[in-house]
């Protein structure tokens, strides 16, 4: 019995094969007067090895196996049994027990496609969550910076005869912004192309260096006032260090906020204030620009990121869309809008883990 188990992972169908005939030579070499119903008791070891094929092999394997072993040991039945009483009760137990062993190994086969359709599904899910990952992260570090060059780039054009100084300072800008990209596309380009089979891409310094944080964010202030809008930096509360991923994010949420500032909002200021709380942490970007018409909150009918939204304006496209994701992935909260005292706000609210509070 045990040497048939390796044998039946292998090939059940093959065992089922070499087993029925010889489960069926012993049946009949019993003697008469040794005879019983018990006899056929014999039959279970088949039928453990009819469930294996159903659950592993075809369907159309199963069924063909399920048939000859019901025809075989029909036959067996007929041809052994004592009496026509014992016939028909043997008859139904060999049946029960043929119908037993195909049900559960229906069971199986169920549970082994379902537990294989759960598993692609998360992996489709892991891929498509790494996909926006990756999109917030370019989109975020990529946008800020081509609008900063396109404004140096502007600006420098119109003064490059009249103020050559101010041109050199544009382009001084240009240059470093540029690389700062660079630096960063190539770090998100490591990190894609990175596999455990592949030491040097994970021994790589642009994958180890330091993601943005909210330290970073006096160097975005700098950046962003050579392109001509002062940023104002107000941090209340305890400040002190936050898990990477909130440090991540919330610099990110800032910076397109920012951005969006430098693009539509034409103003030369805007503030930023981070509240550090005992729970969660509140990041406001209010600018006192035209904003834009006719957008409402991120959540509202006439969200920028919603298909019947306007197409203009601040936040348009997918900055908004990014910062609503971020902040829910952290189980936050974010309110974008026009302010009632004229401008547009982006408030995100981020909470903390104990922790950390």
């Amino acid at each position: 019995m045990f040497l048939l188990v390796p044998a039946a992972r292998r090939r059940p169908v093959l065992t089922l094969g070499v087993t029925l005939p010889l489960v069926c030579l012993m049946i009949a070499a019993i003697p008469g007067r040794d005879r019983s119903p018990l006899m056929f008791l014999l039959f279970v070891v088949p039928d453990i090895l009819l469930g294996v094929i159903v659950g592993r092999c075809r369907r159309s394997t199963g069924v063909w196996a399920a048939v000859v072993s019901l025809v075989a040991q029909m036959l067996m039945v007929a041809g052994f049994s004592q009496g026509p009483d014992a016939l028909i009760s043997t008859e139904v137990l060999v049946t029960l027990g043929i119908a037993t062993a195909y049900t559960m190994g229906l069971l199986a086969r169920e549970r082994r496609e379902h537990a294989e359709a759960t598993r692609a599904q998360a992996v489709a899910e892991a891929v498509t969550a790494e996909r926006l990952r990756i999109a917030r992260e370019l989109h975020d570090m990529v946008a800020h910076s081509i609008g900063i060059i396109a404004i140096q780039a502007g600006m420098g054009s119109r003064v490059v005869h009249t103020q050559p100084a101010e041109a050199q300072a544009a382009l001084s800008t240009i240059e470093t912004t540029s690389r700062e990209t660079l630096s960063g596309l190539r770090r998100t380009l490591v990190a894609l192309r990175r596999s455990d089979a592949d030491p040097a891409a994970m021994s790589s310094p642009e994958l180890n260096a330091p993601a943005p944080c909210l330290a970073d964010l006096d160097r975005l202030a700098e950046v962003t006032a050579a392109a001509g809008v002062r940023v104002t930096l107000q941090r209340v509360g305890e400040e002190r260090p936050l898990p990477p991923d909130i440090e991540l994010s919330a610099y990110r949420i800032v910076q397109e906020a920012v951005t969006n500032v430098v693009r539509h909002a034409g103003t030369p200021s805007c503030t930023v204030d981070i509240a550090y709380g005992a729970q969660d942490l509140t990041l406001t970007i209010l600018d006192s620009g035209r904003g834009p018409t006719g957008v409402g909150t991120v959540n509202g009918p006439h969200s920028p990121t919603s298909p019947n939204g306007p197409s203009s304006g601040v936040g348009a496209g997918f900055g908004i869309t990014g910062m609503r994701e971020r902040t829910a992935l952290l189980g936050g909260t974010l309110t974008a809008g026009p302010h009632s005292g004229g401008g547009f706000q982006v408030t995100a609210r981020l909470p903390l883990p104990v922790d950390a509070a």
